[in-house]
């Protein structure tokens, strides 16, 4: 089968396609004959070889998040799946593949008229924007910045706070065109990367929820942005890791009891993580939720759609197809 393969460490040019066997199901998994692939910021930091530390090495297959056929199944898992279309999630690597295997714990079949590229825009996307709000005890009434709102994570944490009843849903992004964009799905202030921008005049005293996506170095200038009780919550880092004092920003307003915290969807069951990707399905299927894809390629074009992803010039999720 043909496969997405990081063959050197550094720049989209180091992906490869190449001929893999097909894969066999073990016990508790499916295979997924393999209709839309999503790129997320993670594939790209592994690429990059951002993540080395944690154990990636060359020869890895990138890719979390497929949605396609259920192929074949392994033992323990109910027969009745095959056939049927599903989402899967393939951890932290091996999606970028014509056939995929997942946990049975990871699948979810889709609704019979939400196709499997809109599947892999909002997959595992809107399970962290959802998910990174709740971390944050997001409420009705609250002040939500969406950091970095332009990418899969951001798009749908903009419609999910403006649905969920926030007070304002403020967003940074690079342009005016894709502040307008963000307007469109709820968004009510638009600021500049630093978090500047239109109307401050008249912008609130601060945010009780900062949803940060980016991190990097200017990850503690978003602390200052919390009113008192106000929560930040990074739930990724495509801008790099903050700076390692970042914390002494908390430390220095500590009558304003702030507050940091990371949220990852590893601490999410796996039961709860089923749930609500068949609720966002259901809901992006009858267009309560809006799915934005900005470029479908051919999967041999992976290294295109990394350099894309690499120049900032993605508004929601770029998508492979075999």
């Amino acid at each position: 089968m043909k496969a997405i393969v990081i063959q050197a460490y550094g720049g989209p040019e180091g992906l490869a396609v190449v001929e893999l066997p097909a894969p066999e199901p073990a016990a508790g998994q499916v295979v997924i004959a393999t209709e839309a692939i999503g790129v997320g910021g993670v594939d790209t930091l592994i690429r990059s070889g951002a993540l080395a530390a944690y154990g990636f090495t060359e020869g890895h297959v990138p890719g979390s998040e497929v949605a396609g056929t259920v192929h074949a199944v392994g033992a323990g898992v109910d027969p009745a799946w095959t056939g049927r279309r599903v989402w899967g999630f393939t951890g932290t690597g091996g999606g970028c593949v014509e056939r995929a295997v997942a946990s049975v714990e990871d699948i979810v079949e889709l609704p019979a008229d939400l196709s499997a590229v809109d599947a892999v825009s909002i997959g595992s996307a809107g399970a962290v924007a959802h998910f990174g709000l709740a971390h944050a005890r997001f409420a009705p009434g609250d002040a939500v910045l969406v950091r970095g709102a332009a990418g899969g994570i951001g798009v749908l944490a903009v419609q999910l706070a403006a649905r969920g009843g926030a007070s304002e849903v403020a967003v940074t992004t690079s342009s005016p065109a894709r502040g307008e964009r963000l307007r469109g799905l709820g968004a009510t202030r638009v600021l500049d990367r630093s978090g500047e921008g239109e109307g401050e005049g008249d912008a609130p005293a601060g945010y009780d929820v900062v949803l940060d996506i980016v991190a990097g170095d200017g990850l503690p200038s978003f602390l200052d942005r919390l009113r008192p009780g106000g929560r930040l919550v990074a739930v990724g880092a495509v801008g790099g890791q903050p700076p390692a004092d970042f914390g002494m920003r908390l430390m220095a307003a500590f009558r304003s009891s702030l507050s940091f915290a990371t949220f990852s969807l590893d601490t999410v069951a796996p039961a709860d993580r089923r749930a609500l990707r068949a609720a966002q399905f259901a809901a992006a299927a009858r267009g309560a939720l809006t799915t934005v894809v900005h470029e479908v390629l051919p999967l041999d074009q992976a290294a295109r759609a990394h350099r894309a992803m690499d120049d900032g010039e993605v508004f929601g999720r770029m998508v492979l197809m075999p």
